[in-house]
């Protein structure tokens, strides 16, 4: 597992991941970018079986940020894509369905970046 030197950014993916397997998420990975990426540290990536479910993980994430004072800098509204975005800056968290997972396949464009085990955090 890569160190991580953000106390805070490991508080907040900790309320994510909890917010995302309240709501059952499937197959949770985080990917760490750290200092490689100017854009974010990490990619939060979540399977959700249905619409629904989809937006329920959403709605949940959004409230558990909220409480705990964690910015989103934008969020999508639901649209039938099967692929939901969230940007809290320091994390993207992306929500898919499976089909949709597969076929962006982000852990794999993004394969040289190390994995955090969410248990872990």
């Amino acid at each position: 597992m890569p160190v991580i030197n953000k106390p805070e950014l490991i508080k907040n993916l900790k309320v994510c991941c909890e917010a995302l397997l309240d709501k059952k998420a499937e197959d949770l990975t985080l990917l760490y970018f750290g200092e490689t990426s100017p854009l974010t540290d990490c990619f939060v990536i979540a399977t959700g079986n249905s619409g629904p479910h989809l937006r329920a993980m959403r709605d949940n994430v959004e409230k558990a940020l909220k409480e705990h004072k964690i910015a989103l800098f934008s969020k999508e509204r639901y649209q039938p894509s099967g692929w939901l975005v969230l940007d809290a800056i320091e994390f993207v968290v992306h929500l898919f369905s499976s089909e949709q997972r597969d076929r962006y396949a982000l852990e794999d464009l993004w394969k040289d970046a190390p994995k955090i085990d969410p248990e872990k955090l």
